[in-house]
């Protein structure tokens, strides 16, 4: 797809296949784990937490051909950049709020529990009046391309795939102040947030206490 394939500076980008995933998900194990601020406050393992159904999850994305892998040509193609999509209906939402509170009492299980919340609350079918939407899951950019733009681009690039595929909105949950400032940039807009400090569990304790600037978890869409 023309739209999806774009190469500037010697970095590519392109749709994902099945065949990077064990190279993808070695990436996101250095890269996105270690970086995600509400993992990274924890200091538990997360990508061993949930592996399996992660693994499976994220597969049945790339069958969708919504996902983008960014390679530095340079480099002799190593990886320095993704974004995990797939599409999302109505009923995943009653779907993800099942399988979020079954999981284990670890960071990803809070994690997820907090992401239905705040699925649930912005309501998003009902608010657009739409039947299908573009689910941008998970974006992470190597440390030595942070600051370049390659974020930005992949971004675009997904919204070009998801207008090529007919979506007629693209959201994202960002949980890091970064990625939801780097996503308003692309005029994207945040129609739902959940400030950490007040996200406690039943004995009031907080459960996320992420360093600053990290404060809360903003919902972000666009009409494509």
């Amino acid at each position: 797809m023309s739209t999806a394939a774009n190469t500037k500076d010697g970095i590519s980008i392109r749709v994902m296949a099945e065949k990077d995933y064990s190279r993808v998900k070695l990436f996101m194990q250095e890269q996105f784990f270690t970086d995600e601020p509400l993992s990274r406050s924890t200091g538990e393992q997360v990508h061993l937490q949930n592996e399996k159904e992660s693994d499976e999850y994220h597969l049945s994305m790339i069958r969708e051909g919504t996902c983008l892998i960014a390679t530095d040509e340079n480099q002799g193609g190593s990886i320095v950049g993704y974004v995990l999509a797939g599409p999302q209906y109505p009923e995943d939402m009653e779907k993800h709020r099942k399988e979020a509170a079954g999981m284990e009492q670890h960071t990803w299980g809070r994690i997820c529990r907090l992401l239905s919340k705040i699925e649930l609350e912005a309501n998003l079918f009902e608010r657009y009046g739409i039947s299908k939407a573009l689910y941008s899951h998970m974006t992470s950019v190597g440390a030595s391309m942070r600051g370049k733009g390659l974020g930005s681009r992949l971004a675009a690039t997904l919204m070009d795939v998801g207008r090529a595929k007919g979506y007629p909105l693209m959201v994202a949950y960002c949980t890091s102040y970064y990625s939801a400032r780097q996503k308003e940039a692309l005029g994207m807009e945040c129609i739902h947030s959940l400030c950490y400090a007040d996200y406690k569990d039943d004995q009031g304790r907080v459960i996320f206490t992420p360093a600053a600037p990290h404060t809360h978890a903003r919902i972000m869409v666009i009409k494509l």
